[in-house]
């Protein structure tokens, strides 16, 4: 295997958005001449809108609508100036009223990303670090990441996770003037909290570490003038905190505010900070708005706003709580997230609850886990008593409905967010029967050699003797990583004939496997010390030795959907029991079906290597397979692989010595430590005695002629009980390699070996297409389907892909 394509990530992203735009829940386009706040026309119907984040209602004030029409008669539509030149004359009422409201200096920015653009380099020094935790808006991490740039080193924890964040400080406090936590003060899908009080009671302990908060979704419905909730807990803001909050949103208004109780640190940002000195500078009907809904943040009548909200959010929370959908977290804030787990069970849900007349927003990756798809719901002054009661009452009826459509059930959703059901509801047990029969296996003694052999004995080292063997292999060594726990599924129709069948493997990955070779340059350096820094439990189909198509579908079968659904369950079952931290599905060439199938079960697709075979007639020859070959590719190989042949000795080893197993280990060893873009764990040394003496293998040995006993290449080759030779391990010594032209000697020699074997077809597996190519290999794109618990490992490789 090897280094994957890096832009996996907006592919995607742009896949999962494409789904869910085709399913009608994303991407929509608002109806109406007018709104009101209470109501959202989609799709030819009046919905009622749980899915504003103007909590307070303000955006419809008409004191803001006012004020922004007449500054825009006065002004116009914009004042097409830089700020640092001249602002427009709306400008000082703001900056005094919204000063007024935190009691200490501001920064008014155009929109909170540019804000944070701005702010972040100019705050954070070139002898500091960044900590991000892991759910901390988009717009942070983004403007963390330019400080790559100057060597800052930027780092993260799992959400909210404060013994893991003081061993960071504690990591970075012997390196680093200062050390920034940079986090949500409300998170805007889950509406959970930062814990700030523990917080603050670490920054006690570490005189060190400031905070950067970015509290938009807290803003006006809670704290004194509508300061929000970061200020509603601190009390007061000490100097080594940076506060953002929000003029749009909940303000009402458009535009972002930095509040900065450093003086010094405030003059530095507010005289030059990238955006905010060549930025736009707010409309006019912007900056009235906002100074409207300033003053009402400075009256009294904020705080009835306030009890409004409260008291809608209150009587949601109260009917949420008689029922047992899952709501992933129980609080005060009008952000609620109700789990559907799969995303095809979050797109029914969500269409169900439009066609019943009631409009939420999909919670879907990469704002959250793949299979944490769910519906955000916001409370706003808007909403109404009555359409909050229907609204619960909607998603009492449809959401077990949901759940059967899209074949699945409750236990599934519960057990992805790890709830636990507040009462034992019908819809907990699944609906979904079938009468296929499933066979699940630990060992591949158990299943029927035949059988095994006809359903995927084809290609690869995973015939029945190829896991055989693997079994012997990965098991009873010393060090975890090289013990695997193998589990053989078959699923069987009412004749007793297969539909679907696979192997699995658990064991300990590099979660850095799929990065880029930057960020495992970084995470091997730390691997120096702590050999098992970010390495997880996968539960896999295949294993990290195999390479192929490791999942048997009958594609024509009625019952596949049913097999598959049985497949992810067991799964899911496996992950519980095993305590896997991810699951993988790979190695599948294009298949929109299974794609489909499997992004709608909560898994991502990532594109691997290209995948590479040769096909032979059962009568080739050496001659014939190269008169096949493009003029250009015969040229390259007389002249790079014939031309040096006779200076090497070449031979075909199926019982090696102990110093050629010796030197075997070494040469396998070079090319596993030169592969970082796809890192993984060596092999256990016991691997290659164990291929010596199996009948299956041999190994193809290059030696230079004048240094007879200085091995410099070998292929170690596997040969399958359907006639498939596999090439499955390249091992060689880089300082002979251009001057030999080892690697595609191998290969080379590879082919001729299968030839005189008789063999019809060679794979060639993952990686180095473009010299296959050159040798007449048929090249597939192959990709690899993910889902994990949470998105921190995948949010973490991207801070240390960006160095």
């Amino acid at each position: 295997m090897a280094k994957i394509k890096h832009n996996n990530f907006l592919d995607t992203v742009n896949e999962v958005f494409t789904d869910a735009k085709q399913e009608g829940v994303l991407h929509l386009y608002a109806e109406g001449e007018s709104f009101n706040g209470r109501t959202i026309g989609v799709k030819n119907r009046v919905l009622f809108h749980f899915g504003t984040t103007g909590y307070l209602g303000l955006e419809q004030d008409e004191r803001l609508k006012d004020a922004a029409v007449d500054a825009i008669r006065k002004y116009g539509t914009q004042f097409p100036l830089s700020k640092s030149y001249i602002s427009n004359p709306l400008y000082r009422n703001l900056e005094e009223k919204v000063t007024d409201m935190y009691g200490h200096p501001i920064i008014i920015t155009k929109n909170s990303t540019l804000g944070h653009i701005g702010v972040i380099p100019s705050a954070v020094k070139d002898q500091d670090a960044i900590i991000l935790d892991h759910q901390v808006h988009w717009s942070v991490q983004s403007a963390a990441k330019i400080l790559k740039n100057r060597s800052v080193p930027i780092d993260m924890i799992r959400h909210n996770d404060l013994n893991m964040l003081e061993d960071k400080i504690k990591r970075y406090s012997d390196q680093r003037k200062k050390i920034w936590y940079m986090a949500d003060g409300i998170y805007s899908m889950y509406g959970d909290f930062a814990p700030i009080t523990d917080l603050m009671a670490l920054s006690q302990k570490y005189p060190q570490l400031n905070f950067y908060f970015d509290d938009v979704h807290g803003m006006s419905w809670i704290g004194k003038n509508g300061t929000g909730y970061v200020l509603s807990e601190l009390g007061e803001l000490s100097e080594n905190i940076l506060l953002f909050g929000t003029l749009s949103k909940t303000f009402g208004a458009s535009g972002a505010v930095l509040v900065c109780s450093n003086k010094r640190m405030y003059h530095e940002i507010k005289t030059f900070g990238g955006p905010l000195t060549f930025s736009a500078q707010l409309e006019p009907a912007s900056i009235a708005a906002a100074t409207a809904s300033a003053t009402i943040h400075l009256s009294p009548e904020i705080y009835v706003l306030q009890k409004e909200l409260r008291e809608r959010i209150a009587f949601f929370n109260k009917l949420l709580q008689k029922t047992d959908l899952p709501l992933i977290d129980e609080n005060i804030s009008p952000v609620f997230y109700i789990g559907t787990g799969m995303p095809k069970t979050g797109y029914n849900f969500v269409n169900r609850l439009m066609q019943e007349g009631y409009y939420v927003n999909l919670g879907i990756f990469p704002a959250v886990p793949v299979k944490n798809t769910g519906v955000r719901i916001t409370i706003s002054r808007h909403n109404q008593k009555e359409e909050i009661k229907g609204l619960v009452e909607a998603m009492e009826y449809h959401f077990p409905k949901a759940l059967e459509d899209t074949h699945t059930h409750s236990e599934r959703v519960f057990h992805a967010f790890k709830l636990e059901p507040k009462q034992k509801s019908i819809f907990l047990k699944s609906k979904v029967t079938t009468d296929l029969k499933v066979q699940l296996e630990d060992s591949i003694l158990k299943i029927d050699k035949k059988l095994w052999n006809s359903l995927l004995g084809n290609f690869g080292v995973f015939d029945w003797e190829g896991l055989k063997f693997l079994e012997e292999s990965f098991s009873g060594n010393s060090q975890m990583e090289h013990n695997w726990e193998f589990k053989y599924l078959i699923i069987y129709d009412q004749q007793q004939k297969p539909i679907l069948a696979t192997f699995m493997t658990v064991g300990l990955w590099k979660d850095d496997m799929l990065a880029a070779v930057g960020a495992s340059k970084t995470i091997e350096e730390e691997r120096q010390n702590n050999p098992y820094y970010l390495t997880s439990k996968v539960l896999s189909l295949g294993s990290l030795f195999t390479e192929g198509e490791h999942l048997f579908l009958k594609t024509a079968h009625p019952q596949k959907k049913d097999a598959l659904n049985l497949l992810m369950q067991n799964l899911e079952k496996l992950e519980h029991s095993l305590k896997a931290k991810m699951i993988v599905l790979r190695d599948f060439r294009e298949n929109k079906i299974l794609h489909d199938y499997f992004q709608g079960q909560g898994f991502v697709r990532v594109q691997m290597p290209d995948s590479c075979t040769l096909a032979l007639d059962e009568d080739e020859t050496l001659e014939t397979y190269i008169s096949q070959l493009s003029s250009r590719n015969r040229k390259h190989l007389r002249k790079e692989v014939f031309k040096v042949m006779d200076l090497l000795d070449i031979r075909i080893v199926q019982e090696a010595s102990v110093e050629q197993l010796e030197q075997i280990a070494e040469l396998y060893s070079n090319v596993h430590q030169n592969n970082l873009g796809l890192n993984t764990f060596s092999f256990p040394a016991k691997l290659f005695g164990k291929m010596w003496v199996h009948p299956n293998w041999e190994f193809i040995t290059i030696t230079p002629k004048g240094e007879p006993k200085k091995m410099i290449g070998v292929m170690l080759c596997y040969k399958n009980i359907h006639n498939t030779y596999v090439p499955a391990f390249v091992g060689m010594d880089y300082d002979y390699l251009e001057q030999y032209h080892v690697y595609r000697q191998l290969l080379f020699q590879t082919i001729k070996r299968a030839i005189e074997l008789k063999c019809t077809h060679i794979a060639f597996g993952l990686t180095a297409g473009f010299e296959k190519r050159k040798l007449g290999a048929t090249v597939y794109n192959t990709y690899a389907y993910l889902q994990t618990a949470d998105n921190y490992t995948l949010e973490l490789m991207g801070i240390l892909e960006s160095s």
